[in-house]
């Protein structure tokens, strides 16, 4: 059946970007949880782009990323070593899977992974529609002291066919909306939201 563009976008150079402003709102407030000296782990997609352009120009990290894209746009900061975890490129989502991944986000204890989600409800928790990203996600988050979802609100109140994890293994969920906002009422209940 159809889904929405949100969904499936895979990454092209100079194209517009789905709810681009939606997700610098979202960058902006994760930013917020990034302090110096930390070491990140960073999935793909247009919103985790979008939190590494905006990154401050001189703040000292270590990133480690599955995403090909992410990891060029962080080679212009001087101070952030960035890492890559190579493996398979799923060409939808221009991310690294595979065994290979999952060993090697296994082997680092990161502060904060964040990801992007395809899906994410209260019943279900967060959800995919591939197998093999989800177990890249698992590994991520366990991986990880904290985990925070990245998603715009059309992506909340939906699930896909295979769960990730619960909302109860996830530190904070990020939308462009207010934390006040009535929609975030039930997440709020289950998982910090900014």
């Amino acid at each position: 059946g159809a889904i929405s563009k949100s969904y499936v976008r895979p990454f092209v150079a100079d194209t517009n970007i789905y709810a681009q402003e939606e997700k610098k709102k979202i960058a902006a407030k994760a930013l917020t949880l990034i302090q110096n000296n930390m070491t990140l782990l960073f999935e793909g997609g247009t919103t985790m782009l979008e939190l590494a352009n905006q990154l401050p120009k001189n703040i000292n990290l270590t990133i480690f990323t599955v995403s090909p894209q992410v990891a060029i746009t962080l080679s212009d900061y001087e101070n952030i070593n960035v890492y890559t975890i190579g493996g398979k490129l799923n060409k939808n989502t221009n991310i690294h899977l595979g065994a290979s991944v999952i060993n090697d986000i296994s082997n680092i204890k990161y502060d904060i992974c964040f990801m992007g989600v395809n899906a994410v409800s209260i019943e279900k928790g967060v959800t995919e529609m591939d197998w093999e990203t989800v177990q890249v996600n698992k590994a991520m988050i366990k991986a990880a002291t904290q985990t925070v979802l990245l998603t715009i609100s059309e992506k909340l109140n939906i699930s896909k066919r295979y769960k990730v994890v619960d909302l109860s293994d996830i530190s904070y969920l990020i939308t462009e909306l207010d934390p006040e906002d009535r929609r975030l009422s039930q997440y709020k209940k289950q998982i910090s939201v900014i």
